[in-house]
Formats: C-alpha cells, structure tokens, sequence
C-alpha cells in the first residue's frame, strides 16, 4: 500500500510529524460515575478497556443493520469498499444519531469527564472470506490530537466471534506509552498501514466476543487488532471515537468534533449540525 492509496482517515507520518503530541495515558479521574461502577472504571484504567456493554435491543440493531446494508450496497456502487466508509457522522444523520445517541455517551462521560466531543465514525466492514486483517496498532499513532485521551466505542453491527475475526485486546498495553512500529504500506491484506511487532512480549490477546447491539470501550493507546475473516458470516462494527473537550486536534481534524455532553469553552471543536441527508 503506497502513500497514495492510504485511506482518507489515515494522514502520513510526514503530517504527523508536524503536531506535537502528548502520547502517555491519561487515566480516568471521574469520581461520581452514573452508568459504571467505579470497580469498572479502575478496570478500564487497569486493563485498557470495557467489553460487552449492551446498548441496542434486538429489533433496534436489526433496523440499523438494514441501514448499513443499504449505505454499503451505495458505497460500493460509487466504487467505494467495506473499509472506506469513514467520518460518517459529517454525510449521514443517522450516523450523527448513532455518535451521539445518549446511551453510549453515558459510559462515556463515566471515563471521559463531563464535558466530551464526539469526533470520529468509521465502519469497519470484513466481508466474508475477505482475507483482510487488521495489524496490531495503537490508534493514536494516527491521530493528530493531544494530549492522548481519546476513546473508542466499537458497536457490533453483527456478532463479532473469533470466527468471522472478531477485535483483540492486549490488556495493560495501553500503560506502556507509544509504541514502536513498522510501516506496512506494501502488504494488500493489511488494513491500515502500521504494525507493531513482537506483541505477544507485552501480554497474552484477549478475544473481543460482541453481539450484534453491544459495545466495547478501549483507549486510544490499547493495542489491538484482527484476524482476516475466512468465515462466511459478515463481521461489521461501527468505531465511534471520542475525547475530552480539552483535547487539541490538528491537520483540522477538530472540524469534525461535534459536543455531545457539557461544553467546549474554548470554541476549538467546530461543532458541525447533524446532516440532513441520510
């Protein structure tokens, strides 16, 4: 994979280079958590994530389901893939819902503080027998924000199992700071384009298991992965990113920062209206 082909939502080291970042780990300091316990949030400092957290009924999961089978079958008709539908929430207002839906802010705000901005939404779609895997990684590699305090929601659009490639974790990862890792512009059957290697010194993986309706949480240093889907079963998951309202964002990615709960008194979060199309 070149320069060029590298999808929108990855900028190049080159641009990253230029914005100073603050990438060491920032543990959540919430003292009054309304929807986790504060057994869970010591957790999710410990180990780096939340897993199976159930937002979505069976028939409400189906409905958004039927959705992302449609904005699929357009993307891919336009001559897009199942990889390339990224910063959804700025094109489709049912996306914008899904981002800032109150539900999943809640656990949120639990490790983020009051004041939170919503940036990022992103499908990541392995068809079946796609053979496309997703390398170990940290996100904030990737990010032009600071300091690293950015979390991640991934909603199971279907069941994620280890046999269609569901995530994996390495719990604790996120506490030894930024990795480093190799470029992997050239291998086709890797998603992104970084790697880092030798992980397996760092702690033993932990299978992400979801059913379709649940999320999991994990923070922006957690390294994580998966392998390529040789099952015949869909594997689609929506990643809902988000950050304190604190935080800085480069490159203009703060254009893309929507508030969804408390304030961001510094105007720097563009705070764009949700999109009346679908």
């Amino acid at each position: 994979m070149s320069h060029s082909s590298v999808p929108k939502f990855i900028p190049t080291p080159e641009e990253l280079s230029k914005v100073e970042r603050d990438l060491r780990f920032h543990p959540s300091t919430v003292e009054h958590p309304k929807k986790l316990t504060a057994e869970q949030i010591a957790e999710f400092n410990r180990n780096g994530f939340r897993k199976g957290i159930r937002i979505f009924g069976e028939e409400e999961i189906a409905a958004i389901g039927r959705y992302f089978d449609d904005l699929l079958a357009r993307t891919l008709a336009a001559g897009g893939d199942s990889y390339s539908i990224s910063t959804a929430h700025l094109r489709y207002g049912r996306v914008y819902d899904l981002l800032t839906d109150p539900r999943i802010v809640a656990s949120i705000k639990d490790l983020l503080g009051e004041n939170v901005v919503a940036w990022g939404s992103h499908f990541f779609c392995k068809m079946p027998g796609d053979g496309k895997r997703v390398s170990w990684h940290q996100d904030s590699s990737y990010w032009p924000l600071t300091p690293s305090k950015a979390v991640t929601a991934w909603l199971a659009i279907d069941d994620a199992t280890v046999e269609n490639a569901c995530m994996r974790f390495i719990p604790g990862s996120h506490r030894f700071g930024h990795l480093t890792y190799t470029l992997s512009e050239n291998d086709e059957a890797n998603v992104l384009n970084q790697t880092v290697p030798d992980v397996e010194r760092l702690g033993e993986p932990v299978n992400v298991e979801l059913k379709a309706g649940e999320i999991s949480i994990h923070s922006d240093l957690l390294l994580h992965g998966s392998e390529a889907n040789q099952s015949n079963r869909r594997r689609c998951g929506l990643t809902l990113r988000y950050c304190p309202a604190d935080v800085r964002a480069g490159l203009g990615w703060n254009a893309k920062g929507v508030i969804v709960s408390g304030t961001d008194e510094s105007g720097h979060w563009a705070n764009p209206p949700r999109p009346g199309t679908d």
